[in-house]
């Protein structure tokens, strides 16, 4: 089995990721590091290619990250708006919605300049995404955690709760 951590950026999906899989001793597969590994950066990659290339990137991340046994996965903000992908992890493990508010999202990511889908006005963006995508990870989700004013190890510590 596996644990697939969504949500959007910011919410902690690879910060939790590292403290639960340290808890479980699994490994941690993060979707975004694997493009990334094989094809380069990611904004580099929106730039050149473009989002829809990016996503075809994602799903083989993602084939490849459900195919291992006991990891925790951290999934890049928008792989689960692809069906595709939410099929695939679900066959191969739980998917957990990190669930954190816009206020506390804009917090953790004032400073981060690396997002393609934030850039300019990324208060707007990312209220925008959020009206988008936050219906598909709860939908897409066996289990949703809100995240505000958690540390990361608490996270973990109710995901390890959840799963039992």
């Amino acid at each position: 089995m596996n644990i697939v951590l969504a949500g959007m950026p910011g919410c902690g999906k690879t910060t939790v990721g590292a403290a639960l899989s340290k808890k479980l001793g699994w490994k941690l597969i993060d979707t975004d590091a694997l493009v990334v590994e094989k094809y380069g950066n990611i904004s580099d990659i929106f730039a050149t290619r473009g989002e829809e290339y990016f996503r075809k990137l994602e799903c083989g991340a993602a084939e490849y990250a459900a195919a291992q046994n006991d990891a925790v996965i951290s999934t890049g903000g928008g792989c689960l708006i692809n069906d595709r992908n939410v099929n695939t992890f679900r066959r191969h493990g739980k998917i957990i919605y990190l669930k954190t508010e816009i206020a506390e999202l804009l917090r953790r990511l004032k400073d981060d300049d690396t997002r393609p889908l934030l850039k300019g006005d990324a208060e707007a963006n990312l209220k925008n995404l959020y009206a988008r995508r936050a219906h598909i990870y709860e939908q897409a989700a066996d289990y949703t955690l809100s995240t505000d004013g958690l540390s990361p190890d608490a996270i973990a510590q109710k995901i390890m709760e959840i799963i039992k």
